[in-house]
């Protein structure tokens, strides 16, 4: 079996099992968004280092505690900060490692998405990348170790080619959509709460359009995410906003962090 060893173990999340089993129980135990009683379409989620947006993150996976045994695949998006990606790639590999054991690779999922234009198989992107490995503890510490993943890093393509990817990659009963971005980079404290505003009214709007690259690093799997929801009616909530100063970094070049839920036009209001 070919598994993807954790990249980032050590330097954005603990490297001990222990250690980062106790963080993200931490973290998940803190969140005080009550989830709905039904599982959510998709959520949105940052991927700095734990220390940073852990919190954040936390808050969007806390959303799953009410029925996580419904999940039976997730979709995990997110971008490639290290390889120029045109179009989007899955790995060839058949599992995922953490510190906290392995994740299965949806090989099924893979299939049916790759058969798309734009689509690759290719180990490459995936090589060193945080965003995607980042939120694979969260997964394994609120669903335990199924469901399987399809992770796919999506770099310059169209929000129709995103979205008909995840018209194939959920188009069975209790799949997830995730998306894994950071908000705005590097402005001072001020400037980055007035734009991650903008982008997150955006993101409310499902106003795939208003999005670029200085309002959120993921901006092409999260654009192509709110073309889905748009065209099916999803609703969006905010879960929280905040910057790595809120965490004691310093406040002249920040980054900003949002958590965000997307539910079914058919899912109750509460």
């Amino acid at each position: 079996m070919r598994v993807r060893p954790p990249a980032v173990a050590g330097r954005f999340y603990p490297a001990d099992p222990e250690e980062l089993r106790d963080l993200v129980d931490r973290l998940l135990g803190e969140v005080r968004a009550r989830p709905r009683p039904v599982l959510p379409a998709a959520l949105v989620a940052p991927h700095a280092g734990y220390r940073y947006s852990g919190a954040v993150a936390a808050t969007a996976y806390a959303q799953l505690a009410a029925a996580p045994g419904a999940v039976t695949r997730v979709v995990l998006l997110g971008p490639a900060h290290l390889w120029p990606l045109d179009g989007m790639a899955a790995p060839a590999v058949d599992a995922l490692a953490t510190p906290l054991g392995t994740v299965a690779v949806d090989d099924d999922a893979r299939t049916a998405v790759t058969a798309l234009p734009g689509v690759a198989v290719d180990d490459r992107p995936h090589d060193g990348e945080h965003s995607l490995e980042t939120q694979l503890p969260f997964l394994q510490r609120v669903l335990g170790p199924d469901p399987a993943v399809l992770p796919v890093l999506v770099g310059r393509t169209q929000p129709e080619s995103v979205s008909a990817l995840l018209t194939a990659a959920l188009a069975v009963d209790g799949a997830l959509a995730v998306v894994s971005t950071d908000l705005s980079h590097h402005l001072d404290e001020r400037a980055a709460h007035e734009r991650d505003r903008r982008t997150a009214e955006a993101v409310l709007a499902r106003d795939a359009g208003a999005l670029g690259s200085e309002d959120a690093c993921g901006h092409h799997p999260l654009r192509g995410l709110l073309h889905h929801a748009a065209e099916r009616r999803w609703t969006v909530d905010l879960l929280r906003l905040a910057t790595s100063a809120d965490s004691g970094a310093g406040r002249d070049r920040v980054v900003g962090y949002g958590a965000f839920v997307l539910h079914g036009a058919s899912a109750p209001s509460s």
